[in-house]
């Protein structure tokens, strides 16, 4: 069964192509959070996107290109914008096709079927699996970075491995111990200041993408992240 995540704030548009894709075995998602649509993206993890262009916040045009940055899953936007130009902003900005509306259920389901036989022969996976967010903050493991509003710095292996166990624990306090033994095999070896080291370079890591006094010490206990970030 393949996942379609539908971006379309016409409740009425929405819950007629939710109805109908479901009938034909669909798992269909839509937005909660239009100020978010990537984060939910990410944890949605989606085999295909159907976006309209009209959107509060930012445009259709906005977030295609920043789910591009993420993924390559088939983007296909459904608009009631007929014009030529609309067409190859929307093909320019990452989109693999346009469907204009009003629109026929037949056609928009020939070219989801389309898409799906082009993109996914023996199942792939997306590669949104590899990024955490966290409140607009995402890590992309794979490559150590950190992103905030647009901006990324890249961090050492110890220095995101730090900030992946933090944010994982928003909100709550992280002993130096556990974060020791997840960083480094045998902690007799490790001296005391290891640990401060490496989260005061984090820190300042942090703070040439606009996070400022996010990571919390609790003396006595160890480390705490918190959202400071907008």
């Amino acid at each position: 069964m393949y996942k379609i995540f539908v971006i379309e704030d016409d409740e009425k548009i929405l819950n007629l192509i939710k109805d109908r894709l479901e009938r034909y075995n669909y798992i269909v998602t839509t937005v909660e959070d239009y100020s978010n649509i990537k984060g939910e993206f990410i944890r949605e993890n989606p085999h295909i996107v159907l976006l309209d262009i009209n959107l509060p916040n930012y445009d259709g045009f906005f977030w295609c290109r920043e789910l591009r940055s993420i993924s390559k899953v088939p983007i296909i936007f459904i608009s009631a914008r007929f014009s030529d130009m609309d067409q190859v902003m929307a093909i320019e900005n990452g989109g693999d096709d346009y469907i204009t509306k009003p629109f026929s259920f037949d056609l928009l389901l020939a070219k989801l079927k389309g898409a799906i036989r082009r993109t996914y022969g023996e199942y792939a996976e997306s590669s949104s699996k590899d990024i955490y967010e966290v409140d607009g903050v995402y890590l992309y493991k794979s490559q150590s970075i950190v992103e905030c509003e647009g901006k990324k710095v890249e961090l050492s292996k110890k220095e995101f491995g730090l900030l992946y166990i933090l944010m994982s624990n928003i909100n709550e306090i992280v002993s130096r111990e556990i974060l020791l033994e997840e960083l480094w095999d045998d902690i007799e070896f490790v001296d005391d200041n290891t640990l401060s080291v490496n989260i005061a370079r984090l820190r300042k890591r942090l703070e040439d993408i606009g996070i400022y006094d996010a990571i919390q010490t609790k003396r006595g206990q160890g480390y705490s992240m918190i959202k400071t970030w907008d």
